[in-house]
């Protein structure tokens, strides 16, 4: 009988390792898949309001109009000047 030596072991470990890895993501690959297919007039449908929503957070983000970083610029540009 052979005996499996201790890297062998590791080895076989992280394949299986691997492989519970990625069944999770297979499963949500697939139902992803048929959730958009089964449901694209309905994603389709919302994704003006998606962008309306969106308007709000961009200009959080953004910092709004005369940003910080906007009027630093302008003053440091008259001073070259």
């Amino acid at each position: 009988m052979e005996q499996v030596t201790d890297a062998q072991h590791r080895q076989a470990r992280s394949k299986r390792q691997l492989g519970s890895r990625l069944v999770p993501f297979a499963f949500l690959a697939i139902g992803g898949f048929f959730l958009i297919t089964a449901h694209t007039a309905h994603l389709f449908g919302i994704l003006p309001y998606l962008l309306v929503l969106l308007c709000p957070l961009l200009h959080l983000l953004h910092g709004g109009h005369g940003s910080k970083h906007d009027t630093e610029s302008r003053h440091t540009d008259g001073e070259k000047q």
